[in-house]
């Protein structure tokens, strides 16, 4: 069963610092990360969350201690990690399925891939929502549907703690709502721990159980209605931000539908549509509740991320 938040941590953050040459990236990072929750990371360009998941998964080094279920001396935790984008050759000649297979298969895969590597590439695609894609060539996939499968390779891992490293970025907003609703299922039915990078506040605040406001230091951490207040996200990125209608104003103009003020991030997604928003469009969060598209639009092809399991600090 999920665990929620208010549950033991999965993990802690000690008073964690980094410091590269007289820049201070982070400085004294005090935050957990509740068992079986979705805790989302938020804050400006250049706030340091990308470095605390690299100092988490070690891959940078830190001052300060980060405490596997809270304690010393604890096992560290099956991790996978999607990092915020892949260096790869879009005209690899690789099909999704053999990707997929490559830690279980021994043989060449131009001699066809293993009955059991196959049904398990499918069992993972199915995970994502994906199965469509078999077949496809990896170099041929949009950024949405290459996102997606790099997520079931990192569930192929089994991790206890995935960490993801704006997943979603550069995919349309209808791309990210079925990006976070597949999230959701996966770490409701297994069980998993997830940390995750995002600028979506609307979504953040819909999915995350857990959320850390970082800005260099930790500004706020809690459950997302209590701690994504348009107060909080006023002194974190310095513009009014909106995401509860209970919590608005009247400084703002309103959702038609929802009546929840309009800020940056809480607009229509076409920009085009920014221009006039007393008409009957809906804002982002709105957006949510609305049918979700079968499959993400293509999109930028160029942007990925990637996938890596294990021990980090084994």
């Amino acid at each position: 069963m999920t665990r929620v938040e208010g549950s033991a941590p999965a993990i802690v953050f000690e008073h964690l610092s980094v410091r590269r040459g007289n820049n201070q990236i982070l400085e004294d990072i005090c935050a957990s990360v509740p068992r079986g929750g979705n805790t989302v990371l938020v804050g400006p360009n250049g706030a340091g969350k990308t470095t605390l998941l690299l100092c988490l998964i070690g891959e940078a080094p830190y001052t300060g201690r980060i405490l596997p279920d809270g304690r010393r001396g604890a096992a560290w935790p099956r991790l996978a990690y999607v990092p915020q984008q892949l260096q790869m050759d879009g005209g690899l000649p690789l099909l999704v399925s053999e990707f997929l297979s490559l830690e279980r298969q021994r043989r060449p895969l131009w001699l066809g891939l293993k009955a059991g590597a196959r049904a398990r590439a499918r069992r993972l695609l199915a995970l994502v929502r994906a199965e469509h894609l078999e077949n496809r060539r990896l170099g041929d996939l949009s950024g949405g549907e290459l996102r997606r499968v790099l997520l079931a390779a990192a569930l192929g891992h089994e991790p206890e703690l995935l960490v993801l490293d704006e997943p979603e970025a550069g995919v349309d907003f209808q791309g990210e709502r079925l990006f976070w609703e597949v999230l959701d299922t996966a770490r409701r039915e297994y069980g998993f721990t997830q940390l995750m990078v995002s600028h979506n506040l609307p979504l953040a605040a819909h999915y995350a159980t857990h959320v850390i406001c970082l800005n260099k230091c930790v500004r706020a951490e809690g459950p997302p209605r209590t701690t994504l207040t348009a107060a909080t996200l006023l002194n974190l990125f310095g513009v009014p931000i909106h995401l509860y209608p209970d919590q608005c104003d009247g400084a703002d103009p309103a959702c038609p539908q929802c009546g929840a003020l309009h800020g940056p991030d809480h607009l229509p997604s076409d920009p085009g549509q920014r221009l006039n928003v007393l008409a009957p469009l809906p804002c982002r969060g709105c957006a949510l509740h609305m049918p979700p598209a079968a499959t993400a639009a293509p999109d930028n092809p160029a942007e990925a991320g990637n996938t890596a399991g294990g021990n980090p600090h084994a």
